[in-house]
C-alpha cells in the first residue's frame, strides 16, 4: 500500500458522483449486478420472445435446480475499439456463465444471449467460455452448452476466431471425459456450428434453431440456389439428412426438460458410473408377450422398439438419432435401475440391414457408453 505525503494529498482528486464509502461501493455493485442480470433493455427481450425464443437467463432456470445457479465473471466487458464498440460495453458481453446443479448433480453451463451483440463472439465473450469449459473438465461435471449466437464478432477480427479455436481445443481435451451437451437454440452459424459439432450430444428446436457453416445468402451467391435458413441447417434437416441433431423437439421447453432427463442417465465423467435408480419393475420378471412379438419366420417384419420396450425398466427408453439411420435403433435405458445402451436391428426399416449411415450411428453410440462406463446389450436381426 502506498503512503500519500501531503503534496499527493493535496493534488489528489475524488471524482464526483462516485461513492466514497463502504456502503456506497456496495450500494453501486449492487446496482450493477442488477443492471447485469435485467439485460440490456426491455424491448430487446421482447424482441426475444416475439420469435418464439427465451432470454439465457430463463433458459438456464429451465435447466438447473432452482437457486442452484452460481454465475461466473458477471460484470465481465470487453476492450475492442473501433466500429463503434467502445462506446457499447454491456455487462456479460453476451455470454451466461457458471455452474448449478441438475436433481442434485453439478453441470457447468454457458448461455449465449443474442440480445447482446446477437451472441456473437468476441475475446472477452471466449475468454469466459474457455474458463468454465476448463472448470467443467478440472472438477469432472458435465458441460452445457445453450447456443443462440451469430458466429464470430467479426470487429474484433482475429482476436474472435483466436477465442473459437480455444472452444475447440477444449471440446477435444474433453471428449470421452465428461459428458458434452450443446442444446441449439437460434440461428448458429460459421464457428458457432463447428463446436456443437464435436460434442456428444446435439438438441435442436424445430423452427427456431439452425446449424450452417454458412448462410444462405452466400450459398445463393455462389450456387445460385435458393434456399431458406431451416432448409439449410434446420432440427429436421439435421435429424434425418445429415444426423448431426441427435434429438429435435418442438418447442424450448420440452427440449431442455429432455436435457435434464439425459443428465440423469449419464456419469459425471469416464471414472464415474452412469447413477442408479430405484425400479418398481422386477429384474426377474418374465416376458411372454416376446414369444407373439418376435416371429418365428424370419421374413416376416417386426418393431424392434416393441420388443426394447418389452425388456426395460417400465418400458421406458431414449432413443439416440431417433430419425436418422432408422434401420439400426441406438437408446438409453434402465435395467434393474441400471443404465444400459441397447443397440438393435430395425427389421421394419431396410428389413434392418446395415448401411453406411447405420454403421456410423451404431459405432458413435458404441463409442459413446465405452467412454462413459455404460453396458451394451445388442438385440440382433439382420441380413448382412
Amino acid at each position: 500500500m502506498t503512503v500519500l505525503d501531503e503534496a499527493d494529498t493535496a493534488n489528489s482528486v475524488i471524482p464526483t458522483g462516485e461513492p466514497t464509502d463502504a456502503r456506497g461501493r456496495v450500494a453501486e455493485l449492487h446496482a450493477i449486478r442488477a443492471e447485469a442480470l435485467r439485460g440490456p433493455s426491455e424491448k430487446a427481450t421482447e424482441a426475444q420472445h416475439a420469435k418464439g425464443k427465451l432470454t439465457a437467463r430463463e433458459r438456464i432456470e429451465l435447466l438447473l435446480d432452482a437457486g442452484s445457479f452460481q454465475e461466473v465473471e458477471q460484470l465481465r466487458r470487453h476492450r475492442a475499439t473501433g466500429f463503434g464498440l467502445e462506446a457499447k460495453k454491456p455487462y456479460t458481453d453476451g455470454v451466461i456463465t457458471g455452474w448449478g446443479t441438475v436433481e442434485g448433480r453439478t453441470v457447468f453451463v454457458y448461455a449465449h444471449d443474442f440480445r447482446i451483440f446477437g451472441g456473437a463472439l468476441g475475446e472477452a465473450h471466449a475468454t469466459k467460455i474457455h474458463k468454465i469449459m476448463d472448470m467443467a473438465i478440472a472438477a469432472g461435471a458435465p458441460l452445457v452448452s445453450l447456443n443462440d449466437g451469430a458466429g464470430a464478432r467479426i470487429q474484433e477480427g482475429v482476436s474472435a476466431l483466436a477465442g473459437y479455436g480455444g472452444i475447440f481445443q477444449r471440446n477435444t481435451r474433453a471428449s470421452g471425459v465428461i459428458p458434452q451437451i450443446s442444446v441449439m437454440l437460434g440461428p448458429c452459424a460459421g464457428g458457432a456450428a463447428y463446436s456443437p459439432a464435436l460434442t456428444d450430444f446435439v438438441f435442436m428446436v424445430r423452427e427456431t434453431s439452425q446449424m450452417f457453416i454458412t448462410g444462405p445468402d452466400v450459398v445463393k451467391a455462389v450456387t445460385g440456389e435458393e434456399i431458406t435458413q431451416n432448409g439449410l441447417g434446420g432440427a429436421d434437416v439435421h435429424a434425418e439428412t445429415s444426423g448431426v441433431c441427435h434429438f429435435a423437439y418442438d418447442d424450448e421447453e420440452t427440449c431442455i426438460a429432455e436435457v435434464r432427463y439425459l443428465l440423469s442417465m449419464l456419469p459425471q465423467n469416464n471414472r464415474e458410473n452412469p447413477p442408479r435408480a430405484e425400479s418398481s419393475d422386477p429384474a426377474d420378471r418374465r416376458s411372454e408377450i416376446l414369444l407373439d412379438l418376435v416371429p418365428a419366420d424370419g421374413n416376416r417384419p417386426y418393431d424392434m422398439t416393441k420388443v426394447i420396450e418389452e425388456l426395460v425398466d417400465d418400458g421406458d427408453y431414449l432413443e439416440v438419432h431417433e430419425r436418422w439411420a432408422r434401420n439400426i435403433i441406438c437408446a438409453l435405458a434402465r435395467l434393474d435401475g441400471q443404465v444400459v445402451g441397447i443397440v438393435a436391428n430395425q427389421p421394419q426399416s431396410l428389413a434392418g440391414v446395415l448401411d453406411i449411415e447405420a454403421s456410423e450411428k451404431a459405432a458413435r453410440f458404441v463409442q459413446m457408453c465405452d467412454a462413459f462406463n455404460i453396458p451394451i446389450i445388442t438385440l440382433l436381426d439382420v441380413p448382412g
